[in-house]
């Protein structure tokens, strides 16, 4: 009897030791919602300070699935009432997990819209989007915006919001075999836009003057990337990521940020890699 307790308390400790190795936590620093340190949000109410500020993102193995759970600094909202045109839940936010499954290999570029490339030898293989939009918008999008690249858009099967997160459930096969402490791993945090322009994947412009319903504080020559928030550094929450995420974001346009001409230099980011 008592041998067979002792196997069963080694049992149910060796789980949990299993299920704790299959999930990965990335943090970042509250109070980073600003791009490059430059932006500002909307003057719209409905835009509540944090609501873009992303301080966590979690990937839990689930068996046959992978669980993605963006947390955000404040309650994620729903003011549009997404679900009476096929939504998820929510309405404002709007992330992209970029992920590298195996390094040296992958797509450089983000989707349309992002305006920020990766380096070569930390290109992204899937991309998992967690969208305000149904499946069926996200299909079309993706179809006439990202055709290249439209194998490697991950549509989560069920997209949901609870209090301070955004959660996807993504079957294992859509994104691939390799071990999940392998990946490399970006979020990017953009404002929904639900009548984006023909070339932008559902992404918000981040314009030069703030609006009601604008970001501000970016630049109007559509060449600085259109991210709110984003892992820097190590991924750890250090206060040192905010730095390392401006200066990530900063050098556009003409170099160093300037704004009086474009040379199609874009953003180059960084991926975060879950194992060194």
């Amino acid at each position: 009897m008592k041998l067979g307790w002792q196997l069963g308390v080694i049992a149910l400790v060796a789980s949990i030791s299993s299920a704790a190795l299959g999930d990965v936590t990335l943090t970042d620093p509250k109070g980073d919602d600003n791009g490059d340190g430059k932006i500002v949000y909307p003057t719209g109410k409905v835009y509540k300070r944090g609501s873009f500020d992303l301080t966590e993102l979690s990937v839990k193995d689930d068996g046959d699935d992978y669980i993605f759970t963006a947390r955000f600094a404040t309650k994620v909202l729903d003011p549009w009432q997404s679900k009476d045109w096929d939504g998820n839940g929510f309405s404002l936010q709007y992330v992209q997990v970029y992920i590298d499954t195996k390094k040296g290999t992958g797509n450089t570029r983000t989707l349309p819209g992002i305006n920020a490339e990766f380096s070569a030898d930390a290109g992204w293989n899937k991309v998992v989007v967690l969208s305000p939009q149904g499946k069926s918008r996200l299909k079309a999008e993706v179809n006439t915006k990202a055709a290249s690249v439209k194998g490697d858009v991950v549509i989560p099967r069920k997209t949901r919001a609870k209090g301070k997160t955004i959660r996807g459930i993504v079957s294992k096969k859509d994104i691939g075999d390799t071990p999940l402490a392998s990946w490399g791993i970006q979020a990017l945090v953009q404002s929904n836009e639900g009548f984006p322009s023909p070339s932008d994947l559902l992404t918000r412009k981040v314009n030069q003057v703030q609006g009601e319903h604008r970001f501000g504080g970016g630049n109007d020559w559509d060449c600085d990337a259109q991210v709110i928030d984003m892992f820097a550094g190590a991924a750890k929450g250090d206060d040192s990521e905010k730095a390392a995420q401006h200066k990530a974001l900063t050098d556009y346009c003409g170099g160093d940020g300037m704004r009086d001409k474009s040379d199609g230099k874009l953003p180059v980011l960084p991926m975060v890699y879950i194992s060194k």
